[in-house]
């Protein structure tokens, strides 16, 4: 890949909106030349709640990020996640006219074409349909049918969908600051890229991805995702309770998190105290270090049983070699994932957005926080990949066949399955999530 290339990722967050302008060096790792980082005031849970606070914090990030980067920013990755998006399982097929003629790529279009048109709930509509594995004349859990032959193909599906008004009004807050969305991906997918391994996924893993409003999981096995899931927690619920429960003001409550919380209170002294000075004319207070660890401690175990319960929904709960990966903001809390392998007994770490990072003029961005833009910015460059492969792939074919018409493929169908058969060519008004 050519490092002429630069993709950038913005992620819209509840806490944060961040922009990460990244190119490939000559190793084929992601090089960061520039970050941006603005506060968040105007998305609640994942939701935009206010367009024209939203406005104002992706122009402070991309301004940022064009200063420290020095390139003016006209195309991003755009992240999307919160309680609206839904997960579901479909199945299709079609029949190919002839069995002596081999399965193609362009018949693998065709079926995952066919799941875009299925009808949502309404108000809903489809971000990504990724094939989970193929059936040929009932030749079943086929990863890759491209070269066989056979009349009847089938597959079954992994569909995300996401609420039709909260994609406008991300795309809203995006084109009116002149920037022209190249894909919206959801969020612990792209997480998903940045700090997790192959062999990881293979294996079989969990990805939980807490953020400032929602806590996102993403389970995958043989290299497939299985199973998404949103829980309407995050660690701004964890922000208040310690507001409430120390009686305290909400930017103290985060200082108070931040800088001394911790996810278990057993190692917690009870004689260590920190001193919050108080409002006006008013003495300081006293919060006691192992309180606050008790307060997070409650929230966190209610998080963990619902991720739990997620896993165990999702049908492969004893088919996780590789554990549980935390990664998100939330996942700098100290001792947290000692109180996952307490609550779960499946092995957990911290995911690091390094997998693929080379040498960065910024080495914030390897903090846990930074995961998704990360991952969008690899996003970008793997869509760049598969179009490139697409033109081979396409010239390839004419020269053996008349030319046929492809409609557009999912883009994480792509990544997930290791072909090429769902390869995104371009991507205009009408395509575009």
């Amino acid at each position: 890949m050519p490092n002429d290339k630069i993709v950038v990722g913005l992620d819209i967050g509840t806490t944060k909106v961040c922009a990460i302008v990244g190119r490939l060096d000559h190793f084929g790792k992601l090089e960061i030349i520039g970050v941006g980082k603005a506060y968040s005031e105007g998305v609640k849970e994942g939701i935009v709640t206010n367009i024209h606070k939203t406005m104002v914090s992706i122009e402070q990030a991309i301004e940022e990020a064009e200063r420290s980067s020095g390139i003016e920013i006209k195309v991003v990755n755009v992240g999307i996640a919160g309680k609206h998006i839904k997960s579901s399982r479909h199945h299709g097929s079609i029949t190919r006219k002839s069995d002596e003629d081999e399965i193609s790529l362009e018949d693998l279009e065709r079926l995952t074409n066919d799941m875009h048109r299925i009808v949502t709930e309404a108000g809903s509509e489809i971000i990504h349909v990724m094939p989970q594995h193929y059936t040929v004349d009932y030749e079943t859990n086929i990863k890759d049918p491209v070269g066989m032959s056979g009349i009847k193909l089938e597959a079954d599906f992994h569909i995300i969908t996401a609420q039709t008004n909260a994609i406008k009004n991300i795309k809203k807050c995006v084109e009116r600051m002149n920037l022209e969305i190249e894909n919206l991906i959801l969020e612990p997918l792209a997480s998903s890229m940045s700090v997790l391994t192959d062999e990881e996924k293979e294996a079989g893993v969990v990805l939980v991805d807490i953020g400032g409003g929602t806590s996102d999981i993403a389970i995958f096995h043989d290299g497939i995702i299985r199973h998404t899931a949103v829980i309407p927690f995050g660690g701004d619920i964890i922000t208040s309770d310690i507001k409430q429960g120390c009686s305290v003001m909400q930017n103290q409550a985060e200082l108070l998190k931040v800088k001394f919380g911790r996810a278990t209170s057993d190692e917690a002294s009870e004689n260590e105290v920190v001193s919050i000075p108080g409002l006006r004319n008013r003495p300081s207070k006293e919060i006691s270090i192992k309180n606050l660890a008790r307060i997070i401690e409650a929230r966190m175990e209610e998080m963990i049983d619902m991720i739990y319960a997620e896993i165990a929904r999702s049908g492969y709960k004893n088919r996780l070699a590789g554990g549980i990966v935390i990664t998100g903001g939330g996942a700098q809390l100290q001792d947290l994932t000692k109180l996952f392998e307490l609550k779960t007994a499946m092995d957990t770490r911290i995911g690091y957005p390094n997998e693929h990072l080379g040498k960065s003029k910024d080495d914030s961005v390897k903090s846990p926080m930074y995961a998704t833009t990360v991952g969008l910015v690899l996003a970008g460059f793997k869509t760049i990949d598969d179009r490139d492969s697409s033109r081979i792939v396409i010239e390839t074919s004419i020269s053996k066949k008349a030319p046929q018409k492809t409609e557009k493929g999912d883009f994480f169908g792509n990544i997930l399955r290791r072909t090429k058969a769902l390869l995104i060519d371009d991507f205009d008004d009408n395509s575009k999530y």
